[in-house]
């Protein structure tokens, strides 16, 4: 190792020539996966150094349906230091009188005077939140978000209803300091006082509101605290929640969304390795001559492999610290650009977990690019590795290198799904990697040998550029095969993003208005019901209303484990409350899997009808049980059946139905669907409105754009991450363009001395630059059009439609990709002299 490690030192003397696409290559990759997970770490730190302001407080009990009892209050009280109750709900908030009236879905919050304990809420004009919500001309104050304000057409000092209370519109709402702990809203925020709720008639039995009391704890162990309460409330249906995890939805989609990005990322570092390999491959042809005389003067296949090895270690060491460095750096200019949206203020600083992580995923993507090039070295022989290693080192490594290489590529990708927040969408992503990987180097392979077809076919005598370009694609030293696999990935993310954007669009656009409702009521009274249902009965613009019982329950346990002990404990039916219904007959187009339906008459123990997907994710099956808290009550039951539930319709759907006894005797309210023609919306929230000022109105076309709001961001990030790996792509492509470039130079000496011109041997090069851009285009849109067909059919469960417009612009960036990365270096090859070149030759 001692004479290896000499002749790699002296040969690294030469300096870095030919290896610039090599440190590109890796430098852009572990920049790219270093700089998110930089990120990703600034907002960690962020939400736990902020988690008491995200929270509202050091801890927090939910309470759903209801409000602490008297002595519940008196123990909250005296077991912490300061206490803020809030509650919060949907509501309609309705500006004017009359059919001149407008409403708008909003998220309310009625709070105390201690509100908020923690952080200071953003006022424009910038006046105290007491001053705000004090009473103001006889009516209490309120304030709420300004596009809210802009729906209803309110200006300051004007007055808006909640329920049948009024308020008065002191201030607008720029800062809620606990608004991302806070759930899932469908409208803007208004904040208004609790005791002002207290005739709005919106707080009635059943109706779906949930209390929060935020508690400062004055340096108290969370955990012993979180065991405390526990104690004193269990069986009461109380949640607890602390600053430890402020705000878990913001933390969830964050760690998916930059695992998924680490991910893309990874692609990109893929298509570097196809850089890495060709430079490594390219720099061991220059070394022919070395390589001949080591092996001459007795030097051993295994010095060699180590002289070279010890080489490439050097110069992956130098790329990863040039990909470290920009990993750092990135995430300072990226900062201002993202601050605004996000909930905690950005400290960027040094995150060496992310750091340490690239750095492993770069190492290991450079090794087992490597290895494959080295160790065919290995086979050559001095007698004749002067006629040139391409000649003799075609073929595949000896067994030993091909299991080496199978184990890294096997231990990137379990490394890989340990740091993944989703294992399983780190083996899916390695998986679409690899096959896509295939799939490029099997489609490279067969455009080489049809156009070595096409160079020789009598169709093409008479045009001789386009001749000559097929005879190059096929010529293996051209590089068609580097071009394609890092072109295509990169432009196969791109199609698979653009198809899906697009699909979802369109099927939120067009195909959900044809079957999804056109609103949900919310906090229908038993004793509204039968006026809800006959303003709707004598409309002959609706099509059909649909009704269900509810109530908000949270499942404490499955087959009497805990469900914070449960196996599955983070699944979504586990998280929080869930909706429930109650029924005696199976509802229409239930689509039972196992077990069956309970007697109308049923009168024993409870028994619930689940989800069959849902129930296959938790492990349950029929007989098992599950006990779920209503209104501080335990209810255990036994499950009856399983059936499919199918939320894609957008209508009423349940992953429980209890049998009615006991359910139907807690306080509840009903949910209603409502379908429409879309010129009747208007009158029918209007009228039920005026009815009844305690329901809450959900117009589905409204959800559905913000979903679509939330899915276009989604979609952003990942093509920005595609650009990245296209980005790669282009350094491979640069690389691959200027190695070959003495072989055009020659070729364009040659063709000169044949009479060709200038013109002639421009559109030579040029056409084949097109032309294998037009391949890896159209071979990365097949492969992105079977990924997204795949995705919409199995995950989205959505008809696929192939998109035209993003497939046309694949193909056409790939296309101009290959022609500024060929015609970059064919001036010198055009202005080369043929004496000159051809008296140089041996």
């Amino acid at each position: 190792m001692r004479v290896a490690w000499a002749i790699a030192r002296r040969e690294l003397r030469g300096g870095l020539r030919g290896f610039w696409v090599f440190l590109a290559c890796l430098a852009l990759g572990v920049g790219a996966i270093a700089a998110v997970g930089s990120v990703r770490g600034a907002i960690d730190d962020g939400l736990a150094r902020e988690g008491a302001t995200l929270l509202g407080g050091d801890a927090e009990l939910r309470m759903t349906y209801r409000f602490a009892t008297p002595q519940e209050r008196d123990w909250i009280d005296g077991f912490a230091g300061a206490v803020s109750e809030a509650v919060d709900f949907r509501s309609m908030a309705v500006a004017g009188q009359g059919d001149s009236a407008e409403r708008s879905v909003t998220q309310v919050k009625g709070v105390d005077a201690a509100y908020p304990l923690v952080g200071a809420v953003g006022l424009d004009p910038e006046i105290p939140l007491e001053q705000a919500l004090a009473v103001q001309d006889g009516l209490p104050g309120g304030v709420m978000e300004r596009i809210l304000a802009e729906r209803l057409d309110l200006q300051l000092g004007d007055v808006f209803r909640l329920g049948v209370q009024e308020f008065r519109l002191t201030a607008h709402l720029t800062r809620e300091p606990d608004g991302m702990g806070a759930n899932f809203g469908f409208g803007p925020r208004t904040i208004v006082k609790s005791d002002a709720l207290q005739d709005a008639g919106l707080l009635g039995p059943g109706t779906l509101y949930e209390v929060n009391y935020r508690l400062l704890l004055d340096g108290r162990d969370l955990d012993q605290a979180r065991a405390a309460v526990n104690s004193q409330f269990d069986g009461a249906g109380v949640r607890w929640r602390d600053s430890r995890n402020a705000a878990p939805q913001v933390q969830r989609v964050i760690e998916r969304v930059s695992s998924f990005l680490v991910l893309v990322g990874l692609a990109g570092l893929a298509v570097g390795g196809v850089g890495v390999s060709a430079a490594v491959r390219t720099y061991l042809d220059g070394k022919t001559n070395v390589i001949a005389t080591l092996k001459t003067l007795g030097a051993e296949s295994r010095t060699i492999l180590a002289v070279y090895l010890m080489q490439i270690g050097v110069l992956t060491a130098l790329g990863l610290a040039l990909g470290l460095a920009l990993g750092a750096v990135v995430p300072f200019a990226v900062a201002p650009l993202v601050a605004d949206q996000l909930p905690v203020d950005l400290h960027i600083g040094l995150h060496p977990k992310a750091l340490i992580e690239a750095a492993i995923y770069g190492a290991l993507t450079a090794l087992i690019f490597t290895l494959w090039p080295l160790a065919r070295t290995e086979n050559v022989r001095a007698a004749v590795i002067f006629r040139g290693v391409d000649e003799n080192a075609q073929g595949w490594p000896r067994w030993p290198y091909m299991l080496v290489t199978l184990a890294l590529v096997g231990g990137l990708v379990a490394i890989a799904a340990a740091f993944a927040a989703v294992p399983m969408l780190a083996f899916a992503t390695a998986g679409g990697v690899l096959g896509a990987l295939g799939v490029l180097a099997l489609a490279a392979w067969a455009v080489r040998a049809l156009a070595r077809r096409a160079a020789r076919s009598r169709s093409l005598r008479g045009h001789t550029a386009l001749r000559m370009a097929m005879g190059a694609i096929g010529n293996p030293r051209e590089g068609a095969g580097a071009v394609i696999l890092s072109l295509g990935l990169g432009l196969t993310v791109l199609a698979a993003v653009g198809q899906i954007d697009n699909n979802l669009r369109r099927a939120i656009s067009t195909d959900l208005p044809d079957r999804a409702p056109s609103y949900f009521f919310l906090d229908i009274q038993n004793t509204q019901l039968d006026g809800f249902l006959e303003r709707l009965d004598r409309d002959d613009n609706v099509d059909r209303v649909e009704t269900a019982p509810m109530l908000r329950a949270v499942v404490t346990e499955l087959n009497g484990i805990p469900s914070r002990d449960h196996p599955a404990a983070g699944h979504w039916v586990l998280r929080g409350d869930r909706g429930i219904t109650y029924s005696a007959t199976p509802p229409e187009g239930t689509r039972l899997t196992a077990g069956a339906w309970w007697d109308a008459d049923y009168s024993g123990p409870p028994l619930v009808s689940f989800g069959a997907e849902q129930a296959a994710d938790l492990g349950l099956g029929v007989g098992d049980t599950v006990t779920i808290n209503v209104l501080g009550r335990d209810i255990t039951a036994e499950i009856a059946n399983l059936r499919e539930v199918d939320f894609s319709t957008g209508g009423i759907g349940f992953v429980m139905v209890m049998t009615p006894d006991p359910i139907r005797a807690a306080p509840h309210t009903h949910i209603a669907t409502v379908y429409a023609l879309e010129a009747a919306e208007g009158a029918i929230l209007r009228d039920l409105s005026n009815m009844y000022p305690n329901i809450t109105a959900i117009r589905v076309r409204e959800a559905a754009e913000r979903v679509t709001e939330a899915l276009s961001t989604m979609a952003t990030a990942t093509s920005f991450a595609a650009l990245a790996t296209l980005l790669t792509g282009f350094v491979v492509l640069i690389g691959a363009a200027a190695a070959g470039e003495r072989a055009r130079v020659f070729e364009a000496a040659v063709m000169k001395t044949l009479g060709a011109s200038r013109r002639g041997i421009l559109a030579s090069f040029a056409l084949r630059s097109a032309l294998m851009g037009a391949a890896a285009g159209s071979v990365a849109l097949g492969a992105g059009a079977l990924s997204s067909w795949a995705v919409m059919r199995f995950v989205m469960e959505a008809s696929y439609q192939f998109e035209w417009l993003p497939a046309l612009a694949v193909i056409a960036g790939g296309v101009l990709a290959t022609l500024l990365a060929g015609l970059a270096f064919a001036l010198r090859p055009l202005a080369v002299r043929p004496a000159q070149i051809l008296r140089a030759q041996d």
